[in-house]
C-alpha cells in the first residue's frame, strides 16, 4: 500500500500512518469564520494527535443555480487562505477549476484539489500536477461520481506521465445512484489503494442530494447531514487513510451546501471516534 509525504509539513498519509484530517469550510465566507474554523479544528486535531490540513474553497464554480453563492474568488480567496496558513501554521487544501489557476493556487495550497466533475479533464489535471509538483505540494483528486474505482488508474497514469513522481491522493465521494442521490461503495477504497495511492473519504459530499434541496425548489443541492458520521466511520473502518469534512458554526445559515456540513462543535467527538477506528484498523 502507498504512502506519501508532504515534506515541508512533516505530514505523511497512507499505510502505517495516522489518519489525516482535511477539514474546514465548504467555501470561504469571511476571514473571521475561517479563523474560527481553523483555530477550533487545529486544536481538536492537536489534542488527538491527528495531522491536520485546513480546507476551504475560494470559488464554488459547480453550482445548481447561477444565483448561488460561489465565494470571494481567486485573488481575495487566496489572500484569506494565505493568512490562515501563516497565522495558524497549518497546511492548506483548496480546489481549482481552470488551467490558469494552477500556478497561483499551488503557490498557496499544499494540497491542491481536482474537483470530481473535472477529474478527467486532461489539460487541467496535467497543468495542476506540474504546478503542484514544482511548488512541492501534493494532489488530492476526487473520483468522479460517474467513475468506477478502478477507472482512477487512468487519472494516476496521466499524472505520473506528466510529472514522473507519485504525488496523488485519491478521494472517494460517492457515485451517482439514480436521480438526486449518491451512494458509497466501501469496497472501492481498497480498490483505489491497490492502484498505488492513499485514499481519503469525502463524507460531506457523499451525503449530498444533488439539485434536490426542497427549500430552494431544486435550485441548490440538498443533503443528509446526519449521514456524514456514518459514512466517515464506515470508510475509516474500511481502511481510508484520511477524512475530508466540512463544518460551519451554524450549518443552517451556511452560504453553500449547509445541508451536508456539520456543526463545528461536533468535530471533537467524531474525530475521536475516527482516530479510535483508525488505530484499531492499523493494529
Amino acid at each position: 500500500m502507498a504512502a506519501l509525504e508532504l515534506k515541508r509539513w512533516n505530514l505523511s498519509i497512507g499505510a502505517g500512518h495516522p489518519l489525516v484530517v482535511i477539514a474546514g469550510l465548504n467555501v470561504l465566507e469571511d476571514l473571521e469564520l475561517a479563523r474560527d474554523a481553523a483555530r477550533h479544528l487545529k486544536a481538536v486535531c492537536a489534542d488527538l494527535g491527528l495531522p491536520y490540513v485546513f480546507k476551504a474553497s475560494f470559488d464554488k464554480a459547480n453550482r445548481s443555480s447561477i444565483r448561488s453563492y460561489r465565494g470571494p474568488g481567486l485573488e481575495e480567496g487566496l489572500k484569506i487562505l494565505r493568512q490562515i496558513k501563516d497565522e495558524f501554521d497549518v497546511p492548506i487544501c483548496t480546489d481549482l477549476h481552470e488551467i490558469d489557476q494552477a500556478e497561483p493556487v499551488a503557490a498557496v495550497a499544499d494540497l491542491v484539489q481536482i474537483p470530481a466533475f473535472l477529474c478527467r479533464q486532461t489539460d487541467l489535471v496535467v497543468a495542476t500536477a506540474r504546478a503542484t509538483q514544482a511548488a512541492g505540494g501534493l494532489l488530492h483528486v476526487k473520483k468522479g461520481q460517474f467513475l468506477a474505482p478502478w477507472d482512477c488508474r487512468n487519472i494516476l497514469d496521466k499524472i505520473k506521465e506528466a510529472v514522473e513522481v507519485d504525488m496523488t491522493i485519491l478521494c472517494e465521494r460517492g457515485v451517482s445512484f439514480g436521480y438526486n442521490n449518491l451512494v458509497v461503495d466501501m469496497l472501492g477504497i481498497a480498490e483505489m489503494q491497490a492502484l498505488g495511492a492513499p485514499v481519503t473519504i469525502d463524507a460531506t459530499h457523499a451525503v449530498q442530494l444533488p439539485g434536490a434541496n426542497p427549500k430552494s425548489n431544486g435550485a441548490s443541492t440538498g443533503g443528509r447531514r446526519e449521514g456524514v458520521p456514518i459514512i466517515a466511520k464506515a470508510a475509516v473502518a474500511a481502511g481510508a487513510d484520511g477524512v475530508f469534512l466540512e463544518f460551519h458554526h451554524d450549518p443552517d445559515r451556511a452560504l453553500c451546501d449547509g445541508p451536508s456540513c456539520l456543526p463545528l462543535n461536533g468535530a471533537e467527538p467524531l474525530l475521536r471516534t475516527l482516530k479510535a477506528l483508525r488505530d484499531a484498523v492499523q493494529a
